[in-house]
């Protein structure tokens, strides 16, 4: 099997050497050619630092990390030829066009500047920048910012692409189109490294997802591995008369063992060992004069995934170091 990231032991601390944060703590991450890895975790888990040491922003204490199968440290300069990077804010020249600044990094990269307006007309296009490609990148938008800031990542073709929460402050629309630009860069071949504060995109796109926590790496495996790992099934009724909220989750804690939770929308929800509890439940329902506006089983999402393995819901992305 080929990886195109490749991290064993990555370790960093900020500040003093004994004293100063630590910020990973013998992190391994993997990711096949390919495909998408996502990462995942609390504020001020490490996920950032990892990026900026595998984009070789910074250097690691100690472990070793290979990208596109060459090291970060004693070949730095060979690992940024091939690789692109869209940190969590935008980062082009506000002073310059969307043109210019495509063109711009296109000649830093070494081509020639009509190889340069090419690739800026592409990527223009690709992004739906092509109106406001004259304009100073300070006239644009939050959203159209990011989307230079991507496609200022992607001059150069790289094979291995890092996404460090790249629809942070987009709205729903927007992401979703950042979603399909995400899905024909993996098409294309590349390799893709996604951090997100949004647990719905790394279901979407992530082939495999580490989950980080206090600089280790505690969980790692399929979306859908994910959910089997965190055990079982969830049951969710929504009962049609309100008043009935007792009566039903007397009747689901007996049949799950286990008390079910509310949501705040009328709605309870238990986890359940397998799928042979839903017939019993609709009988049960039946024989007790419940009747129901929702009853679904489900897998866990990856919000209760997330919540399981680290303990709280929150996935903003950790502060700069």
């Amino acid at each position: 099997m080929t990886y195109a990231i490749e991290a064993e032991g990555l370790t960093k601390r900020f500040g003093n050497a004994t004293t100063g944060t630590l910020a990973l703590d013998g992190i391994d991450l993997a990711a096949r050619e390919g495909t998408v890895l996502g990462v995942l975790g609390p504020n001020g888990a490490g996920k950032t630092t990892a990026v900026r040491i595998l984009a070789t922003l910074i250097k690691p204490d100690s472990g070793q990390a290979r990208v596109g199968g060459l090291d970060v440290v004693r070949q730095a300069e060979d690992v940024r030829r091939i690789i692109g990077l869209t940190g969590q804010y935008a980062s082009v020249d506000e002073d310059l066009t969307g043109t210019q600044n495509l063109v711009m990094i296109g000649q830093l990269l070494d081509m020639s500047a009509a190889q340069a307006r090419v690739r800026a007309a592409e990527l223009l296009e690709w992004f739906d920048l092509s109106e406001a490609a004259g304009r100073m990148a300070k006239t644009y938008s939050g959203g159209m910012r990011r989307r230079l800031d991507l496609a200022a990542s992607l001059v150069g073709r790289p094979s291995v692409i890092f996404l460090d929460e790249p629809t942070t402050g987009l709205d729903p629309a927007k992401r979703e189109d950042m979603w399909d630009v995400v899905r024909r860069l993996v098409d294309d071949g590349s390799t893709v490294l996604l951090t997100t504060q949004y647990l719905e995109e790394a279901d979407a796109l992530a082939d495999e997802i580490s989950v980080i926590d206090r600089g280790h790496v505690i969980a790692h495996d399929t979306p859908h591995g994910l959910k089997r790992v965190v055990g079982g099934q969830w049951l969710t009724i929504r009962p049609s008369d309100p008043a009935q909220l007792d009566a039903l989750t007397a009747l689901l804690a007996e049949i799950a063992g286990s008390r079910p939770q509310p949501d705040g929308r009328d709605t309870l929800t238990v986890s359940v060992e397998s799928d042979e509890i839903l017939p019993v439940a609709v009988a049960r329902l039946h024989s007790a004069g419940i009747r129901v506006d929702e009853l679904s089983l489900h897998l866990p999402s990856l919000d209760e995934v997330f919540f399981t393995l680290t303990g709280t819901r929150n996935t903003a992305e950790e502060s700069a170091a």
